[in-house]
């Protein structure tokens, strides 16, 4: 699945930017609030005008403070998927909780020096994990190709059944670096500029569609099913 960042596009122009990838599986919405990260770009009223203006289901990752009060909102707002970091909730299981009570997939994220192994027991509450392979706050920065060993971690317990969860990777992911994600296990790949700095968005997401696909069959014949931890 391809989520093309809005963080890339035109921000006076977004419904328009969002038609231009009509055949996007996911529209990945950035919130940041200049708080928990060092950038601010948009928030609730947005994502409200944007949700009205596309079909594509929205997925919103939240690089905020106090998740547990927002990110029920967002749920309600009607985006498909929020998610919001492991490292901000004060209770992330009650947030999960919420979340999916307002009809909505809930997310967890972590940083790039955030390990996933504390987290493993709690992931059984979330639809969703964003292994974030750069440090959250900007766009345009380089693919830490480390951070693909929580990735493969993550697929070896969803290959053992212990976890059902879309792997999503944000950051960096472009026509060279998103098959390595793929390898690892990821399944949900934001691109931002690889997508919206493209003359065609929309040829951009199928070119990284194509792309992707002989990392994930690599990564299934390396993870089969019943893989022991």
């Amino acid at each position: 699945m391809i989520a093309p960042s809005i963080l890339s596009a035109d921000f006076a122009r977004l419904g328009d930017e969002a038609d231009a990838v009509s055949n996007a599986d996911w529209l990945h919405v950035d919130v940041m609030d200049a708080h928990f990260v060092p950038n601010l770009t948009l928030g609730l009223p947005v994502v409200q005008s944007l949700r009205r203006s596309t079909d594509i289901p929205l997925d919103c990752h939240l690089m905020i403070d106090d998740p547990d009060h927002w990110a029920p909102l967002y749920a309600e707002a009607g985006v498909a998927n929020v998610t919001f970091h492991v490292e901000a909730a004060a209770d992330a299981v009650r947030t999960a909780r919420a979340i999916r009570a307002a009809g909505a997939f809930a997310g967890l994220s972590v940083k790039p020096g955030t390990p996933l192994e504390p987290y493993l027991d709690i992931l059984r509450e979330f639809d969703t994990l964003l292994i974030m392979s750069v440090e959250p706050g900007f766009g345009g920065q380089s693919f830490l190709e480390h951070t693909m060993s929580k990735v493969a971690l993550a697929r070896r317990h969803i290959a053992a059944g212990h976890l059902r969860l879309f792997l999503e990777v944000d950051g960096g992911i472009n026509a060279d670096t998103i098959e390595i994600a793929a390898r690892a296990g990821a399944d949900v790949f934001v691109a931002g500029s690889a997508v919206y700095g493209a003359d065609d968005p929309a040829k951009a997401v199928e070119a990284l569609r194509a792309l992707a696909r002989p990392g994930m069959a690599q990564s299934a014949r390396e993870t089969p099913p019943g893989t022991a931890l």
